[in-house]
């Protein structure tokens, strides 16, 4: 199963951000801590990189994310030229002010009334950019839901006389070649819905569980804690025989069940989950360097 989303509004605000990327000095990127590659559009890297705009790449939802695994992914985006990673929770107070420091050690430069420091927040849908840029604002101005693309314009903000921000809609790439990508995308609520079969995505993610947090699903679900010989489909029974989701004739409500496994990952209910690491995303096979997604930066 491929997962794609690309409407027509996102396509318009590449070329709005390509324009503004010249005004600007430092690129937000946010980031799903507990997905940080597959959230990294590689459209928001190309349009940076044909500016040789400095990137700072802000790993979100980091109290959900996998305490030891969140690390890691900072070391590999430091590693990499002309990049800052850090990690928080855009729902903790005082977190996003990390957000203006580190943008500032980015562009050393941009920090008199003169040369103010204008930075540019970019992301894929429902990754809590918004949230980000009202905690920086301390009011509530960027819309919020928990939906994808609630934003679908450029709006500039002045959070002092020397630092100014601009929000971006939340934007996606035409195709994304791993089909792995979608589905923790999907998983992960930053794609629509109508995109995907929500029973598939939620197969795939309980597989991922299975291998990584056994002990997760088992304390949500009384599967065994050493995953039993489950499957991903076996999950999602377990699931609703739990919850006791019963179709009429008595059988298992798999497609409730389904949705009930998505939620509860995706508030944070399971525990706390990363789905990719370093590791696990140089172990897969290598995509051809035409397509859109870029091959691993290492």
């Amino acid at each position: 199963m491929s997962i794609n989303w690309f409407p027509g509004h996102m396509a318009i605000a590449v070329d709005k951000i390509k324009k503004a990327m010249a005004d600007h000095d430092v690129v937000i990127e946010v980031l799903d801590a507990r997905c940080p590659m597959a959230s990294s559009n590689p459209l928001v890297e190309a349009l940076r990189m044909a500016r040789q705009r400095a990137c700072l790449k802000v790993l979100n939802k980091a109290d959900a994310a996998d305490a030891q695994t969140t690390p890691q992914w900072i070391s590999h985006f430091n590693a990499q030229k002309n990049t800052h990673a850090i990690a928080l929770s855009a729902k903790k107070p005082g977190d996003a002010q990390k957000i203006i420091a580190a943008a500032k050690k980015l562009a050393p430069h941009r920090n008199e009334n003169l040369k103010p420091l204008r930075m540019l927040i970019m992301g894929v849908p429902n990754v809590g950019k918004s949230t980000l840029v009202n905690a920086l604002l301390k009011q509530r101005r960027a819309k919020v839901g928990d939906e994808p693309a609630i934003t679908k314009s450029l709006t500039r903000y002045e959070l002092t006389p020397t630092v100014s921000l601009t929000d971006t809609p939340g934007l996606m790439w035409p195709k994304i070649d791993h089909p792995d990508d979608g589905r923790m995308l999907a998983a992960s609520h930053s794609i629509g819905i109508n995109a995907y079969i929500e029973s598939e995505v939620a197969i795939y993610l309980a597989g991922v569980l299975l291998a990584q947090y056994p002990k997760l699903l088992a304390a949500r679900y009384a599967t065994p804690a050493d995953g039993g010989g489950l499957d991903g489909v076996g999950v999602i029974e377990a699931v609703a025989a739990k919850r006791g989701f019963r179709i009429k004739g008595g059988g298992a409500d798999f497609e409730k069940a389904a949705v009930t496994l998505l939620n509860d990952y995706r508030s944070g209910t399971l525990g706390r989950i990363s789905l990719e690491t370093p590791a696990s995303r140089a172990a897969r096979p290598v995509h051809d360097a035409g397509n859109n997604t870029p091959v691993d930066p290492d």
